[in-house]
């Protein structure tokens, strides 16, 4: 009985441990066919920098469906480098505005061995992250930074797709001036490399043109209380105050500004011309009260591109364009017409046709680099708010 029973046991075990095994083995569901990956050597990795996180998020988003958008046609048009069709890749990073996380995000994209990279948005992640490129020999077009210095380091791989400072914040020193008829200006900066930048070239046009700068001050990007500068300056009693700084800063300044009842023309560089700003500064803004240039711009039958593209972009994305989208769009699309040109993605092959640029047709009009990779000719669009919307008043080359 004893052993009849000790030989059920382990015939009952073993049966156990069969039927264990042969589960483990049973084949897996068959799973739906996936279409077939493009071979790894296929695959350009192309990046895109901006701040997606932060107060100026918006902006950043704005860039990034630009890029997203160029990278999806030119992959439902099928683009030939060597002989083999390619598929681009866009590997998106964000630098939240800060100069410390640009630098490590663009290391990153420098490890992953992108062909090229369209950022960064400001000027503070741009100036850094650019060296990071330089060295590891990727191009790098900017749709969006103003300062100068930018392509003025000695860097063969920078390339700008707007117009800088130099011409931003001097453009509208005149127009406070001459226009608007300022005689007694304020100035304030948020103490960033655009912010600064872009506020001490208006500072040297105001004086070019014959204009007073009364006051100067500054904050921080990250600020919100401004009742101490503003109190300072609204002692000088300026008619025109100017801000170098972005719109998340600019429409709670303008709301303080309201408070302290002080009624002077508010200006501004492109950080500030958006619609973001209308929202922001709410019925503390006056109609003919803000003036601001977008650095960037098209009229004539360029205008026709720009608005097409707008039409689309609110398709794809189910909201307006912000401010640079276009100027990213064209960006990935110089840099890929480049590749072509030289039949590679190899950046030491495409960069020479990058540079040779030349009245590339884009949404955001002609384009073409100098010697330095600033852009040719590049385009002011002067803008004011009436009636709670941006109006153009003129566009200036």
């Amino acid at each position: 009985m004893q052993i009849k029973s000790a030989l059920t046991l382990i015939a009952a075990a073993t049966l156990l441990v069969a039927c264990g095994k042969k589960e483990e083995a049973a084949p897996a569901p068959a799973a739906a066919p996936a279409a077939a990956p493009a071979p790894a050597g296929n695959v350009v990795k192309i990046g895109h920098v901006g701040p997606t996180s932060g107060a100026i998020a918006h902006l950043g988003k704005d860039n990034e469906n630009g890029a997203r958008m160029a990278i999806d046609e030119l992959n439902a048009k099928g683009v030939m480098l060597g002989g083999k069709k390619v598929t681009f890749e866009l590997l998106a990073e964000d630098d939240a505005a800060d100069p410390k996380q640009g630098t490590a995000v663009a290391q990153k994209l420098a490890d992953a061995k992108v062909a090229g990279v369209v950022g960064h948005l400001n000027s503070g992640t741009t100036i850094p992250a650019s060296k990071i490129y330089s060295d590891a020999g990727i191009p790098q077009i900017s749709p969006s930074s103003t300062n100068p210095k930018y392509t003025r380091q000695g860097f063969k791989t920078t390339f700008r797709m707007v117009a800088d400072d130099t011409q931003l914040g001097g453009t509208l020193g005149k127009y406070a001036v001459q226009t608007l008829k300022g005689k007694a200006i304020a100035v304030i900066d948020d103490r960033t490399a655009y912010g600064q930048g872009v506020a001490e070239e208006f500072a040297k046009a105001v004086e070019a043109a014959g204009g007073k700068v009364v006051a100067k001050e500054f904050t921080t990007d990250k600020a919100t209380d401004f009742t101490a500068i503003l109190t300072s300056i609204k002692a000088k009693k300026p008619d025109v105050v100017f801000f170098g700084g972005m719109d998340a800063v600019a429409g709670p300044m303008m709301k303080q500004m309201k408070g302290l009842a002080m009624k002077p023309k508010f200006m501004g560089g492109d950080g500030i011309c958006t619609t973001e700003l209308v929202k922001l500064g709410g019925d503390a803004i006056a109609d003919n009260q803000v003036y601001c240039a977008e650095a960037g711009g098209v009229d004539g039958e360029a205008k026709v591109g720009m608005d097409e593209f707008k039409v689309k972009y609110q398709a794809k994305f189910n909201t307006d364009v912000k401010l640079y989208a276009p100027y990213v769009y064209d960006a990935v699309n110089i840099m890929v017409a480049a590749m072509v040109k030289a039949d590679s993605a190899d950046p030491a092959k495409y960069l020479p046709m990058l540079a040779a640029t030349s009245e590339f047709k884009g949404v955001s009009g002609p384009v073409s680099f100098d010697e330095k990779g600033d852009i040719k000719n590049g385009a002011l669009t002067l803008k004011t708010i009436r009636a709670g919307k941006l109006e153009t008043l003129a566009v200036i080359r």
